[in-house]
């Protein structure tokens, strides 16, 4: 324990304090003896990184909670690496500074539910970088996170629906082989579906 929290710069007492609490997990126990390692070290470490950016024991506790009890990477990636989307890791810290402020235990639990994050270890996985850089960048805007899930698991009920027809479509007209080196043609009829909706939308209404 010595060791540990000199190595986190921390005192005895704040470790105790933590282990208390349920920040960090138990040491792994030879009889009298307690070992602490690496994965304990970068949970000190992710603890400092977010008291850092105002976050409360309390609200880590709970965020700690949600990582324990979420989805892992090999649940979310099992159907193998995704086609397009390119996974990005990132610490707790990391995915606080993308989302200042937003980062609760009902964010980070509906970004779970969604399969947007999983865990791996001390780190996180973001199953898409595109999708990390809009949903930031609309709450950079000033949409509040958790109405960006919102939208999130409504345009995920949507887009199953499309991908549902058009692979009905493409399987029921085209060789198996074919189906893949297809899947671009469906992708750019939704696009461009989604572009003319957004300017009817978006469009200035007649006076």
């Amino acid at each position: 324990m010595d060791d540990l929290a000199t190595a986190a710069g921390i005192t005895v007492r704040t470790l105790r304090f933590y282990r208390e609490r349920g920040l960090i997990p138990p040491p792994r126990r030879e009889g009298r003896i307690a070992w602490y390692d690496e994965h304990h070290l970068a949970r000190l470490r992710t603890i400092a990184a977010l008291l850092e950016r105002g976050h409360t024991l309390t609200g880590i506790a709970d965020l700690t909670t949600a990582f324990e009890t979420g989805r892992n990477v090999r649940e979310v990636l099992a159907l193998g690496p995704p086609t397009e989307e390119e996974p990005v890791r990132l610490t707790p810290g990391e995915l606080a500074d993308h989302f200042s402020g937003e980062v609760t235990p009902e964010n980070l639990a509906a970004a779970l539910d969604l399969g947007y994050l999983a865990t791996d270890g001390e780190e996180i996985i973001h199953v898409s970088r595109r999708l990390l850089d809009v949903s930031a960048s609309l709450v950079r805007e000033g949409i509040p996170l958790a109405e960006v899930l919102k939208a999130g698991a409504r345009v995920r009920e949507h887009a199953d629906a499309l991908a549902e027809l058009f692979t009905e479509l493409l399987r029921a007209h085209a060789a198996e082989d074919d189906v893949w080196r297809l899947r671009p043609l469906a992708k750019s009829v939704v696009e461009a579906e989604l572009s003319m909706a957004l300017d009817r939308r978006l469009r200035p209404e007649d006076t």
